[in-house]
């Protein structure tokens, strides 16, 4: 994907940028499934650490990393946040995110994504340091040194 930004024609750079991530919106209140090689509870933080080709499905919505920690509520009121790192990919619909780290929010429906973020929607694709997406309206923002290629429709 990074040569498509490579070529073609001239890059735009901006500071910000609104997309639009995902086909539809996301039910944030769906179970959250996860599929690990390992997985280390710490019951005295509330915590869950899956190792090892992680899966995260909810809903359309599928995240894959290599570690994911998982930070429940008190009182067994489920989770709160999940936090991956390591190649990080996103994908709900047609559209697919990249990043070094991921974060999120079960609560605001908000995934903040950051370090080379590499967003691809069908044949156009978007680099930044930061990409927050906010799954309950399916709106994302970029930001951080934004890159694309805008194709002008001649062979």
């Amino acid at each position: 994907m990074t040569a498509l930004l490579l070529c073609c024609a001239a890059p735009v750079l901006a500071q910000g940028t609104n997309v639009t991530f995902g086909t539809l919106t996301q039910d944030t209140t769906l179970p959250v499934e996860v599929t690990a090689d390992n997985l280390s509870v710490d019951q005295s933080s509330g915590t869950a650490e899956f190792t090892g080709n992680v899966l995260i499905g909810q809903g359309d919505m599928r995240l894959t990393a290599k570690r994911v920690l998982v930070t429940y509520r008190s009182e067994n009121a489920g989770i709160a946040k999940l936090e991956a790192t390591g190649g990080i990919t996103l994908v709900t619909g047609d559209d697919a995110a990249e990043a070094d780290r991921a974060e999120y929010n079960i609560d605001t429906g908000e995934i903040e994504m950051t370090g080379n973020v590499l967003l691809t929607q069908g044949a156009s694709a978007l680099t930044a340091e930061k990409m927050f997406v906010d799954l309950r309206t399916g709106n994302a923002r970029m930001s951080g040194r934004v890159k694309t290629i805008l194709q002008t429709g001649n062979d």
